[in-house]
């Protein structure tokens, strides 16, 4: 420090503080980027809203189109009831889940987290394929069972129906409240518990009482971000929501870009969509932050697993049972489809088959191409995320640009973009001319690229804090430009941060459909839409076939995850 203060009373120190530093060419890049990705999209959806489709014009016509029919107004009713009950359903399933594994001694629970990752990594959409397998009418096999067992013509079990969706999408969808449950619920000292157990208060009122109430704001952030996933799925509604004859806002925007497209229209009907959204994510925000509701707890105090006795065993059947219905049942039936000649003639081994995998991997036209255009979209978008993010991270961080915060913020703000509502934000932006970019692969890089965006930058961003400015520095001292400090210091030394950011980005970008349905051209079409399309074909054989292809390949991504990061990195690294 005492070296620089000479420095800046030299006469050339005005001089330096004024120049413009060449680095300030990739400052400004990174802005127009931003400007491109986010602001753009989000501006023209706006503006589509309120434009005439004929004349160009002003009008309010778009929303009177949108909401002047009365099945436009039950398809939003039917998405806020459905985001309700199937967060209703994760919170069940979630919450003494994570307590359990975070609080008891509870037997597995290591083994549990595996399982709950394992349904965090699953496609929601394959999820709602093995229930169609599981528990169609009739020809589904839990019916199939019932029927064979009781003797009944018919079975109990329809999963076209509202609750058999909120079902499957709870199922799917309750890893986020385990998530954020278990990061409070880990932060807990057992001082609180003993001073209710001194008072005569047993395991279960300790816990009802004393544990929960403590990480309320975490499990209330939890259910709110599973109330969004809800609304805002398309794959799983399409899969089992029209069948039923029953529409929501993503499906109902999915019909309004059927021929002819009305992409006016499709603005204006997802304005609610995302006011809803935004509304909820700040509330989220307000109550995840408020830390100090758990450090009450006292943050140094000792942390024991209370002891359930014989109950542990009833927990860890419950854990089990939730796994069943996520993981063991769908997969096992995924698999069965798979490797069958028609799987509803069940597990004869004169209907197995490699025929479904052959057909997929080299005789489909599209199939193959597909699963490449997913992993090399996804890669390319996730690396540009990482190299974006950390460039915004560190102008926001080090201060290096006036009103930086403004770039965190615009990383931050897809978050509470729906993907459906990104995709017609990009569609209304880029598809018409000049660009015409609807239908390519770079519509869809971009798309991605923006979706993941708070990904990278939240990872970046803390990454980037934990570092000493003072090796920056002391490039600086000997000539070189931030630049070449961000890509000589900086970046080495977070290669293991980076590292996660690009998995974490990577993973979903291979299985993401809410925007790509929207996008996709004949040549550009991924594994998400293939699986789809096979879905409204009926081809289950083929469809279970290529769900499987798509999972067998993020294993070795995720065992490199695991292996640097950490065995359940997906989940930790998603709880901060």
């Amino acid at each position: 420090m005492t070296v620089t203060a000479p420095a800046l009373s030299t006469p050339d120190a005005p001089r330096r503080a004024i120049s413009f530093d060449s680095t300030w060419l990739i400052w400004i890049a990174i802005i127009a980027v931003l400007l491109f990705l986010v602001v753009s999209p989000f501006i023209y959806l706006v503006v589509t809203s309120f434009t005439a489709e004929k004349t160009g014009g002003f009008t309010f016509a778009n929303y009177l189109t949108a909401y002047g029919r009365a099945r436009y107004v039950d398809a939003l009713l039917n998405s806020l009831k459905l985001g309700g009950a199937a967060a209703a359903l994760a919170g069940l399933f979630a919450i003494p889940l994570a307590w359990a594994v975070a609080r008891t001694d509870m037997p597995g629970r290591g083994l549990t987290r595996v399982l709950v990752l394992m349904t965090f990594i699953t496609p929601p959409y394959t999820g709602a394929v093995a229930w169609i397998l599981l528990a169609g009418p009739n020809a589904g096999w839990l019916n199939r069972f019932f029927m064979m067992v009781t003797g009944a013509e018919a079975g109990p079990f329809n999963i076209y129906s509202f609750s058999g969706l909120a079902l499957v999408i709870a199922l799917y969808s309750f890893p986020y409240i385990f998530i954020f449950t278990t990061a409070a619920l880990e932060l807990v000292s057992s001082e609180m518990e003993d001073a209710a157990n001194i008072l005569g208060a047993g395991a279960w009122r300790t816990m009802r009482r004393v544990t929960l109430p403590l990480a309320l704001p975490a499990i209330l952030g939890g259910l709110i971000i599973c109330f969004l996933e809800a609304i805002a799925l398309f794959g799983s509604p399409a899969m089992i929501a029209i069948p039923a004859r029953f529409n929501v806002v993503t499906t109902q925007l999915f019909q309004f870009f059927g021929n002819p497209v009305r992409v006016e229209v499709a603005a204006a009907y997802a304005m609610p969509l995302l006011g809803v959204t935004i509304l909820l994510i700040l509330i989220q925000r307000l109550m995840t932050r408020r830390k100090g509701f758990v450090a009450l707890t006292g943050k140094g105090g000792e942390r024991r697993a209370i002891r359930l006795g014989p109950w542990r065993w009833a927990m860890f059947g419950y854990a089990m049972l939730i796994a069943a219905l996520a993981v063991f049942l769908p997969y096992l039936f995924l698999f069965q489809a798979a490797f069958a000649k028609a799987w509803g003639r069940g597990f004869g081994l004169d209907n197995l088959s490699l025929r479904n995998f052959h057909f997929v991997l080299f005789e489909h036209a599209t199939a193959a191409k597909s699963v490449l255009n997913s992993f090399l979209y996804a890669g390319v978008s996730a690396t540009a995320v990482v190299i974006l993010t950390l460039g915004v991270a560190y102008i926001v961080t080090r201060r290096l640009v006036p009103f930086g915060g403004i770039l965190g913020f615009l990383c931050i703000a897809p978050f509470v973009i729906p993907g459906v509502v990104l995709a017609i934000g990009f569609y209304a932006a880029y598809a018409p001319p000049p660009l015409a970019l609807y239908g390519t692969a770079l519509i869809l890089i971009l798309a991605f690229t923006t979706r993941f965006l708070p990904i990278g930058y939240v990872n970046a961003s803390a990454a980037i804090r934990s570092l000493n400015p003072e090796m920056e520095e002391a490039v600086r001292v000997l000539g070189g430009s931030r630049l070449t400090a961000l890509r000589r210091v900086v970046a080495p030394l977070l290669k293991r941060s980076l590292l996660g950011a690009w998995l974490l980005i990577f993973i979903p970008a291979t299985r993401e459909l809410s925007a790509a349905i929207f996008l996709y051209g004949p040549n550009t079409k991924v594994a998400s839409v293939m699986i789809f399309d096979m879905s409204e074909e009926g081809n289950f054989e083929y469809l279970a076939a290529l769900a499987l292809i798509l999972q067998v390949l993020t294993l070795p991504l995720l065992w490199i995850g695991q292996k640097a990061l950490g065995r359940d990195f997906m989940l930790r690294r998603n709880a901060t």
